[in-house]
């Protein structure tokens, strides 16, 4: 595993060095207003402030606990809304009939992506490709992303991180053959995206189209 994040962090690793040019930037900008248009530097001042904190609470990284890790509950990877539930084929990996459940994660939603079960990364790719709307049905399959399967006790649970019409940048920490943890920092997805979950058929899913989840705190799914 290439990255380790500080759980007790409250910002995300990937968004420190963004957050320091964003914040150089707008101060340069700021500095400049005061000095030549400096009846407009109050309301720039405001618009800077907003657009920085907006960008701060995006790479936010609360530190959750898995409090009662289960290898037969399958936790939510991610924070967002259930916006699919339904029987599909996946074609990249298994090739035959699987139970989706995909996550809609937006601008505000916290962005970090966990391991939903503990065990074997049994294949990792990355995928280039389109940026249509991380809701649009062809998006797990045309857009950018990369899948992961993990194995545990021989069930096998595949997830996909999306990049959607916004976030063009999917950073994933696994290597395959690794043994992960569930719970812990497996990847990010930089504004806006989806995740796809691909389960065995038969799984019990323990929630529904319009809920939202949290990442290490819903139990999406028990195998």
């Amino acid at each position: 595993m290439r990255y380790t994040p500080n759980v007790y962090l409250l910002i995300h690793k990937e968004g420190i060095s963004i957050l320091i040019k964003l914040f150089l930037g707008l101060t340069i900008i700021c500095l400049a207003i005061f000095y030549w248009i400096p009846s407009i530097y109050t309301g720039s001042l405001v618009v800077s402030s907003v657009l920085f904190l907006l960008v701060l609470q995006f790479f936010r990284n609360p530190n959750r606990q898995i409090i009662t890790p289960n290898d037969k509950n399958i936790f939510a990877p991610a924070d967002g809304k259930v916006v699919v539930i339904e029987e599909a084929i996946e074609s990249e990996y298994f090739k035959d009939k699987r139970l989706q459940v995909s996550i809609f994660m937006s601008p505000l939603n916290v962005h970090v992506n966990r391991n939903p079960i503990s065990g074997i990364v049994n294949y990792i790719k990355h995928h280039e490709g389109k940026y249509l709307v991380a809701w649009h049905p062809k998006s797990s399959s045309e857009n950018e992303r990369t899948t992961v399967v993990i194995e545990n006790e021989g069930a096998e649970v595949l997830l996909r991180q999306i990049a959607g019409a916004v976030a063009k940048r999917i950073v994933n920490y696994l290597e395959e053959g690794e043994q992960v943890i569930q719970g812990k920092d497996m990847g990010f997805i930089k504004f806006g995206s989806r995740v796809d979950l691909f389960l065995p058929i038969g799984t019990k899913i323990n929630v529904e189209i319009g809920d939202k989840v949290k990442g290490n705190r819903t139990v999406i799914a028990t195998l």
